[in-house]
């Protein structure tokens, strides 16, 4: 995922930042609860494609 790309994208509900986890392509918003997927380099950043997080998974 190209840095410049992460360093602008916020989280579409809250506009919070986000955390990317490489292992598991995922864009992570803590305070939504939400892990938006990237597929082949491009994030899905809608709120019905994002996956809930537990809070083990914070």
């Amino acid at each position: 995922m190209d840095a410049r790309l992460l360093d602008i994208l916020v989280c579409p509900i809250c506009k919070a930042n986000l955390e990317y986890r490489k292992a598991a392509s995922e864009l992570v918003c803590k305070p939504c609860k939400l892990a938006f997927p990237v597929r082949d380099d491009i994030p899905i950043m809608l709120e019905d494609q994002a996956r809930r997080l537990s809070e083990e998974d914070l």
